[in-house]
């Protein structure tokens, strides 16, 4: 069989063709990835199929994998912070509300979401923000690189995976047709370039959102065809004349290749955009031998626990407030000592909005995103002096807030062209209970993981906590001392002893005095 784009070369290797796949169009690129898993399986011998290979090929890539840790000190920032974004678990919003305010944009290393944009040895840059896997830091500076990153349950972010495939895919329903917003796709990429980066662009969603975006447009030509505007269907999540069901997502092919257990596969550097050329045939040994799974976990667990931060998703305001002592305060303190300085990173023009979905849909879309370009600039000039622990998490709550609000318009905007299909929080109780253990079993690793990522956000709250009983113990003294001076307060603390000896006695005194005159 020949494929199209790549040249015979005898023998089919999928990884041998895998860096050219990822060069390809998305769409194209996708359905070409899949093909390439099918023929790999069919044309491979037994031999290469059975257990003993696979778990040979599984275990020679993590012994590997695990030589790339780090053994110093996991709870000192190094010279280049690399955010592992995890798709759908708040990353963006760390990004814009805490990152952006620590790091000034000449430090942002240059936008990597699609590729390594950037030299890593020549590149002066001190943070690096990325949808990229872990394998990412076969390219960086391991012994000067600290990683970061969060995690969300497992089951919650399917449905967020899911919800935001078919949003940012429905803001192409205004084209008449597919032709029509394929094209449009095209302007967008060529007008976010150097500009941002644009979601059409960025992994995963580079691959699932023309993928629902095809989706709709075929099932809108098929009721138009049939010129059916009945729907049967209460549940947004089961609408199949509107949108694909949650429950035929999840067991597509690539929601197979992209989406379950992403986060162990994502952490272990195992996804289809790894940078390691062995990845491919790894993640589909684990997919033919499910037991193999365990293997890469364990790889995932080390590798969170070498980070310097990681936070959960379900507990936001907690993790927000744990990174900016964990990891906020350490920027601060570093930048503070170089020639930097530690000033709030002025938004660039060029990158207002450094993910960029689509064109905004409506005025309210238009607004909305105005009235956080505006809100972005205004706590840049409110912060111009030299940052804190307590002013970054001030900056936070106001950014949070209308970032928030320009989201959700944003979200309602897209979701009327699919109405009535509308993804809440509430309307996820519809979703059977075949379902969501289904979700439970395709992502057993990330299920698995999610639940030792508590534990260490747990042992990280306890450090933070002891930290700072520390650190206001220290202040008090520091206070004491430079209003009284050192010496009175040495002074005090020697005659504290016999102070309280003293106090005492009078106590014991006077309650003998009082039970005497009781007695007469």
């Amino acid at each position: 069989m020949s494929i199209p784009g790549l040249q015979s070369t005898g023998n089919f290797s999928p990884a041998g063709v895998w860096s050219r796949v990822r060069l390809m169009d998305p769409t194209l690129s996708l359905r070409l990835a899949i093909l390439l898993i099918l023929l790999g399986l069919a044309n491979a011998s037994p031999h290469k199929r059975d257990f003993g290979h696979c778990e040979n090929v599984v275990k020679k890539w993590a012994s590997s994998a695990l030589s790339l840790e780090v053994k110093e000190d996991k709870h000192t920032l190094r010279d280049l912070l690399f955010f592992l974004h995890v798709p759908r678990t708040g990353g963006r919003t760390y990004f814009h509300c805490l990152l952006k305010k620590l790091y000034p944009n000449d430090l942002e290393c240059p936008r990597s979401y699609d590729k390594l944009r950037f030299d890593p040895s020549k590149q002066k840059c001190r943070l690096l923000v990325t949808h990229d896997d872990y394998s990412m830091m076969s390219k960086l500076p391991k012994d000067r690189t600290s990683v970061v990153t969060i995690l969300r349950d497992p089951v919650d972010r399917v449905f967020s995976t899911y919800e935001f495939s078919v949003e940012v895919a429905a803001r192409f329903l205004v084209h008449p047709n597919l032709t029509s917003a394929t094209k449009m796709a095209g302007r967008l990429r060529s007008k976010t370039k150097g500009f941002g980066v644009s979601t059409l662009d960025i992994w995963p969603w580079k691959y699932l959102v023309p993928w629902m975006r095809e989706d709709l447009f075929a099932r809108r030509d098929s009721r138009r065809l049939s010129g059916s505007r009945n729907i049967y269907s209460s549940d947004p999540y089961n609408m199949e004349d509107i949108v694909m069901p949650l429950h035929k997502y999840i067991n597509d092919p690539v929601a197979q290749e992209i989406i379950h257990n992403g986060a162990t596969f994502q952490i272990a550097g195992l996804t289809n955009n790894s940078y390691i050329p062995e990845s491919h045939e790894v993640r589909h040994c684990i997919m033919q031998h499910k037991e193999l799974g365990e293997i890469v976990l364990e790889v995932a667990k080390r590798r969170l626990d070498n980070m310097l931060y990681v936070g959960l998703t379900e507990d936001h305001r907690e993790s927000a407030t744990m990174f900016a002592d964990v990891v906020g305060a350490q920027v601060i303190s570093q930048l503070r000592g170089s020639s930097s300085g530690v000033q709030t990173a002025a938004t660039n023009e060029s990158e207002q909005s450094s993910l960029s979905d689509s064109e905004p849909d409506d005025e309210h879309s238009q607004n909305a995103t105005l009235e956080f370009e505006v809100s972005m600039k205004e706590i840049s000039e409110a912060s111009k002096e030299n940052m804190t622990v307590g002013k970054l998490m001030e900056s936070y709550e106001s950014c949070i807030s209308t970032l928030r609000k320009t989201q959700s318009l944003r979200r309602i905007s897209s979701l009327k062209r699919i109405s009535p299909a509308n993804f809440t929080k509430e309307s996820r109780h519809q979703v059977g209970e075949a379902v969501l253990q289904e979700i439970k079993s395709l992502n057993n690793l990330d299920l698995e993981l999610y639940e030792y990522a508590k534990d260490i956000f747990a042992q990280q709250h306890r450090r933070t906590t002891q930290k700072s009983a520390v650190t206001v113990k220290e202040k008090f003294t520091n206070t004491i001392t430079s209003s009284y001076g050192s010496s009175w307060w040495n002074h005090f603390f020697l005659f504290l002893p016999i102070i309280l000896l003293l106090v005492f006695f009078i106590l014991f005194v006077n309650a003998r005095r009082r039970t005497s005159k009781v007695k007469i």
